[in-house]
């Protein structure tokens, strides 16, 4: 796992997924999977950026960000909302047994 700054946040987004933006949370998953899934890359700035925006502590979101990647390297999406349901109601049981709140309550 990284924690990087916004610049090369940015630049990893736009080489890897052709976005010209900072991300919160990029995952790399190794193939074929070793016994290691793949690389987490935290944009710290973002990170902390949206905690403030939103309300949340800082240490909840990036936790939810950390869990969020995670998943995403064991082959859960969110392209569609059946997919973005399942990986949804995983991230909050995992955040529920980190004993943090619900890292989805209060959004639309």
């Amino acid at each position: 796992m990284r924690f990087v700054a916004a610049e090369e946040g940015r630049r990893l987004n736009h080489d890897y997924r052709g976005k010209d933006y900072p991300t919160n949370v990029l995952s790399f998953p190794y193939a074929p999977p070793p016994r290691l899934a793949g690389d987490l890359v935290v944009c710290a700035p973002v990170a902390r950026r949206e905690a403030q925006e939103r309300g949340k502590a800082v240490e909840a979101h990036f936790a939810h960000l950390i869990v969020h990647g995670m998943l995403h390297l064991q082959g859960f999406d969110h392209e569609n909302e059946s997919d973005a349901a399942a990986m949804e109601e995983r991230e909050r049981e995992t955040m529920a047994r980190l004993k943090f709140p619900d890292p989805y309550a209060g959004e639309p």
